[in-house]
């Protein structure tokens, strides 16, 4: 996607694309980080954010996966918390529009690029506190967004505890991800022999800000089985064959090889 800052024309493209995935076939379909809202200004951020029970998104994708009977992931919503902070939460809706589960963001981005370009998402959003497991139909889906994909230990949590899938749905900036977002989602399917999948917001949105695209879905060998190599909007459909992520955990067991080290 390329979600600006109007929550209307966001939830209009949304249902564009999730109808067109639904109807060349898709079962389950997951949307980008921040579907329904790009906005780096935080005044301008608050003058429209709502509370989790106001906020118009979450009726209109639960009517949405009922009526094309899917499941749903809407990759995050910015949603207000109390006062002037806000959490980054996936949504998880199930194909008769009950809502399944939700996971809020544990990393906060709060990094300095260079050449004047930083973030803070701190200053803004709380950071979530749990890891969350999900049954989805056929299978065990593990809940992450964007900059998690940095802390692997999140991803062999998850694994451990029997996710086969795990998204990733993102807002990556454009230099961090040329150098790190192919290389970074591989790592994590390969270190917990899962399928990764990982929606992306691409291109120049409204409020200025820059996303690199290239929606990925990497299976459990850590291989590329599907791309956008681009950063406009579209739809990406793989077919996930989940004997992969059993044949990938036999060959190579190291979600069974911990160890506790001393030091250093």
């Amino acid at each position: 996607m390329r979600s600006g800052t109007d929550i209307a024309a966001n939830l209009s493209d949304a249902e564009r694309l999730i109808r067109d995935a639904a109807g060349q076939g898709a079962a389950f379909i997951a949307t980008p980080e921040t579907t329904h809202l790009v906005q780096k200004d935080a005044a301008r951020l608050f003058d429209v954010l709502q509370h989790p029970d106001d906020d118009p998104a979450l009726p209109f994708f639960a009517k949405l996966s009922k009526e094309l009977g899917i499941t749903l992931l809407i990759g995050s919503l910015a949603l207000r918390t109390v006062g002037q902070r806000a959490v980054n939460r996936s949504h998880l809706f199930g194909t008769d529009g009950q809502l399944i589960a939700t996971y809020d963001k544990a990393h906060m981005f709060d990094v300095g690029l260079g050449q004047g370009e930083t973030y803070s998402e701190s200053t803004n959003y709380d950071a979530g506190d749990r890891a969350v497991l999900a049954d989805i139909p056929g299978a065990k889906l593990g809940l992450t967004i964007c900059y998690d994909v940095r802390f692997p230990y999140l991803y062999r949590q998850l694994a451990q505890a029997g996710a086969q899938i795990i998204t990733i749905p993102s807002a990556f900036t454009r230099p961090t991800g040329k150098a790190h977002w192919e290389v970074l989602l591989r790592a994590r399917a390969i270190e917990t022999g899962s399928y990764i999948l990982a929606p992306a917001q691409g291109g120049l949105h409204e409020d200025g800000r820059k996303t690199w695209g290239h929606s990925m879905v990497i299976d459990p060998w850590g291989e590329v089985a599907a791309l956008l190599d681009h950063d406009m909007p579209d739809v990406l459909l793989a077919d996930l064959d989940l004997a992969k992520v059993e044949a990938a955990r036999t060959r190579i067991p190291s979600l069974q090889h911990d160890r506790t080290l001393s030091g250093p």
